[in-house]
């Protein structure tokens, strides 16, 4: 199969032909109709992930249909149309028994523990626990933009962040993690702030739901402009880029009791940021991770999409070719253009 391979951390990947894979007993093998881009997949290629083992294949957004099927996998056969989050779970431990694959002991990831889908074909785990089957309706370029950075966020706002109509929101950092939260926030009824340095982003943030806009490039104090429009804060918060700053302001933006959602990786040099934890104590704030979200929960997200509550489609970007995945990896180091864009030429 054709694939997108490093050989080494911050060099050039190229387009290599490699064996096709095959499926564990419990897995099946994945013929990749589309995959995202993610930032993620950028901090892996430049080292930041000690789960890879090089060379590489990267990519862990996908969507696809199933090829081949392990002896022991159940559920699944060739033919159907399939997305995973990029947590795969193991489904034995305690966490995958209490209904939290997304922190399972023994995770695996297509893209960081495994080779990813920046290939024609891709081999996942424990298909019986992780696959979601894919609407009729839906195509499989907006099935592989909810991989991560959607139903990262679905949970992060919904199952972590606790958001309520009414509530005040603040989204800092509108790319694909960030533009999906304020949509799914604006579809259960919070007032949603969305931050970011360009005015590009932040007029389409507005067209998805956002009720009022900050730009952080032109604005002195963040956190003042955000007590101003919510009149003392905003009830829920999420630091949607992963920077030390937008981690601090998503923290001291918050009213008392407020909720921090950290979703954006702090990685590298930006792993251990300044934390207002005076505040934190004072104002008995909730500073919460999310990292993922289960296939279980995939069918209440599926219904918003089906009802139309919610629309993935809107925030798929720019669609390319494999043989364009390795300069758009290399650039993500920069920040995100609009939408979140997909290979689905291969």
């Amino acid at each position: 199969m054709k694939a997108v391979v490093f050989e080494k951390f911050g060099e050039a990947p190229t387009i290599q032909t490699v064996p096709d894979p095959k499926p564990a007993p419990e897995g099946v093998v994945i013929k990749v109709e589309a995959t995202g881009l993610c930032r993620s997949d950028w901090h892996g290629w430049m080292g930041h992930d000690d789960g890879i083992t090089l060379p590489h294949v990267p990519g862990h957004e996908l969507a696809g249909v199933v090829v081949a099927a392990g002896k022991r996998v159940t559920r699944w056969k060739a033919g159907e149309r399939v997305t995973v989050p990029f947590a795969v779970g193991c489904g034995r431990c305690f966490e995958c028994n209490s209904g939290n694959h997304q922190v399972c002991e023994h995770q695996t990831q297509p893209g960081f523990t495994a080779w990813g889908s920046f290939a024609e074909y891709v081999a996942i785990d424990h298909a019986d626990t992780n696959l979601v089957r894919l609407p009729d309706e839906m195509d499989f370029a907006t099935a592989a933009s909810l991989g991560c950075r959607f139903v990262t966020s679905f949970r992060a706002i919904v199952d972590q962040g606790r958001v309520t109509p009414g509530e005040w929101v603040a989204v800092h950092g509108c790319g694909g993690v960030g533009l999906s939260a304020i949509m799914i926030a604006s579809s259960m009824g919070a007032n949603v702030i969305a931050i970011d340095l360009t005015d590009e982003k932040l007029d389409f943030a507005k067209k998805i739901g956002a009720v009022a806009t900050i730009n952080a490039a032109t604005t002195t104090n963040v956190v003042k402009a955000v007590k101003q429009i919510t009149n003392g804060g905003a009830h829920m918060s999420m630091d949607a880029l992963g920077h030390p700053t937008t981690s601090f302001n998503s923290i001291a933006n918050l009213r008392r009791r407020g909720r921090h959602v950290q979703v954006g990786l702090m990685l590298a040099e930006h792993a251990r940021p300044q934390v207002p934890m005076d505040k934190v104590i004072a104002f008995e704030l909730e500073i919460l991770g999310s990292h993922g979200m289960q296939a279980y929960r995939y069918p209440a997200m599926m219904e918003m999409i089906r009802t139309g509550k919610l629309k993935p489609e809107l925030l798929v970007g720019k669609k390319i070719s494999l043989e364009e995945a390795p300069a758009a990896l290399m650039a993500m180091g920069g920040f995100e253009g609009i939408g979140i864009g997909v290979v689905t030429k291969f």
